[in-house]
């Protein structure tokens, strides 16, 4: 049997999607090629641990989790999360957005400046603008403002993001929804001062995702098993998603339920993993 690989995420940069595996190799995605692996039979899915320290127990996880840890490992997770609300002197600026996923899918976020977009990448932002930068808590207080004052989530979740990801406006009227979204946050009162305010420019990830012309997906993985096989055609990589062509249709895989098993290359062209259509109630997928 080939080597078994443990998989740690999809990661975005320069070069696209690329998936990550413990040891340091990467793979990288492009369109048009074939992903296809394996799980290794008889093995179990286990948890990846926290802030870059393996789970000392290896405790098993559900194949149903997109965050592939233990209790233990989440909360430790989570308690050095700036997203979680759990780091408050943080002292790198950051960065206030909004991301539009679809129409009337819009959301306000932070990340840290040094980041640049690929806070947005990860999440499957379809287009983007900067609302301004300023310290972590600044930045906090206008999303808080906002999501006071327009009713702007903080999150989306993915099974939304997902369901109209092939059916999109172009790009100019997805711009011309945040725009507008964006005229009406700098017009609020409250703003904090050390907040410096950004002009709307709209940032289109639609090429960069390969959403054009992108095929109706009709099922989603709803988790790996021990034998199970994945393989497909990639159509397009948002986020943590890859859509793939199958013998049953279009597929989407979030790659998150990848991490904590031990995974092999395959020969097989046949999808063997459990689906489930699209619509049907999902699994919980945490921030964001």
């Amino acid at each position: 049997m080939s080597r078994a690989w443990r998989c740690t995420g999809l990661s975005w940069g320069d070069g696209g999607p690329t998936l990550r595996w413990e040891g340091g190799r990467r793979s990288a995605l492009v369109r048009g090629s074939r992903v296809a692996f394996a799980v290794v039979p008889g093995s179990a899915r286990t948890c990846v641990g926290a802030r870059g320290h393996g789970c000392p127990t290896r405790t098993g996880v559900s194949g149903r989790s997109t965050g592939a840890r233990c209790e233990e490992c989440a909360r430790l997770d989570r308690a050095h999360s700036v997203a979680a609300d759990t780091v408050a002197d943080d002292p790198r600026p950051y960065r206030v957005y909004l991301a539009w996923f679809g129409p009337g899918l819009v959301k306000v976020g932070i990340t840290a400046a040094e980041r640049g977009p690929a806070r947005l990448l990860e999440q499957g932002a379809v287009t983007f603008s900067w609302l301004g930068q300023g310290p972590l808590m600044a930045a906090r207080r206008t999303e808080e403002l906002l999501r006071a004052a327009l009713g702007v989530p903080d999150r989306i979740p993915y099974a939304d993001k997902r369901a109209v990801r092939s059916a999109l406006p172009p790009a100019g009227e997805r711009a011309a929804e945040l725009a507008e979204l964006h005229a009406r946050a700098v017009g609020l009162t409250g703003w904090p001062e050390s907040l410096e305010g950004a002009p709307f420019r709209a940032v289109d990830h639609g090429a960069v995702f390969g959403l054009e012309g992108l095929r109706r997906a009709d099922a989603v993985v709803s988790e790996l098993v021990a034998g199970g096989v994945v393989s497909g055609e990639l159509l397009a990589a948002a986020g943590p998603d890859l859509h793939l062509a199958t013998g049953r249709g279009v597929v989407v895989l979030d790659t998150r339920l990848m991490t904590g098993w031990e995974l092999t290359g395959t020969a097989g062209e046949e999808l063997t993993v459990p689906v489930r259509e699209m619509g049907e109630p999902g699994v919980q997928d945490g921030l964001f």
